[in-house]
């Protein structure tokens, strides 16, 4: 039985993908999409939109940049096939969120529990760098997505970027921030009380598993466990 929740994010992700809002991401991800690298020419890329990714009742929401040229781009999922990904995933796994360490792609038989990952930009940006006028062009995804997941408890920002767009999804759902907001930083927890028709969760700043980030040691895999164990606390259902 498909619950409600899983129909809407179905719904969502089918509107994403068709989704062609910003010349310069269409562009861009189109023509990686009709030459693809070497490494990859006998693939065939997905080249589109990507939404997000996980279990609808997911007490965990971890949200990223954007999607890697020859990594989401190339699979049509978020954070799969790049070296980002193999972190990311790696990670979840040993924390009990995911059923297997590797991302390689949409049929590869990865199932998240109780998380879900989603970016704050949906196509693939040159450079790796969305302008604001994209990030605020995506941004109704990502309040959708958060209005959608309603059991999240837990949402970690990988990235300054992810962090500054959560934080605006935030203010624009209604949520009571605080003043002045506290920037970023890997491990800060913010937490928003319950309020009115919110919940209440905890916002964790963590470094974005770019290989700048952790072929450099800046983020390691002890750093991102510690991250999600941390996440898997605060989360716990009340007993």
């Amino acid at each position: 039985m498909v619950t409600t929740a899983a129909a809407d994010l179905e719904a969502l992700t089918r509107e994403v993908t068709e989704c062609r809002a910003c010349p310069r991401l269409v562009e861009w991800r189109e023509s990686v999409a009709a030459a693809p690298r070497a490494s990859f020419r006998t693939e065939h890329y997905w080249g589109k939109p990507i939404s997000g990714f996980g279990d609808p009742r997911a007490r965990l929401l971890i949200s990223g940049l954007a999607p890697a040229a020859h990594g989401g781009n190339r699979t049509g999922r978020v954070f799969t096939g790049d070296r980002s990904g193999d972190f990311l995933f790696a990670a979840l796994h040993r924390a009990g969120y995911a059923n297997q360490p590797t991302s390689t792609d949409r049929s590869d038989g990865l199932v998240l529990r109780d998380s879900f990952v989603t970016a704050a930009v949906r196509c693939a940006p040159p450079a790796n760098k969305p302008t604001p006028a994209e990030r605020d062009e995506c941004r109704p995804y990502l309040i959708r997505e958060l209005q959608l997941l309603a059991d999240v408890r837990v949402v970690i920002a990988l990235g300054g970027f992810a962090y500054d767009a959560l934080w605006t999804a935030l203010r624009l759902m209604g949520r009571d921030l605080p003043k002045p907001r506290p920037p970023f930083g890997h491990g800060r927890e913010v937490a928003l009380a319950s309020y009115d028709r919110h919940a209440p969760i905890v916002v964790i700043g963590c470094y974005h598993p770019s290989q700048q980030n952790t072929f450099t040691g800046r983020l390691t895999p002890a750093m991102l466990d510690d991250v999600f164990a941390r996440a898997r606390e605060l989360s716990a259902p009340a007993r």
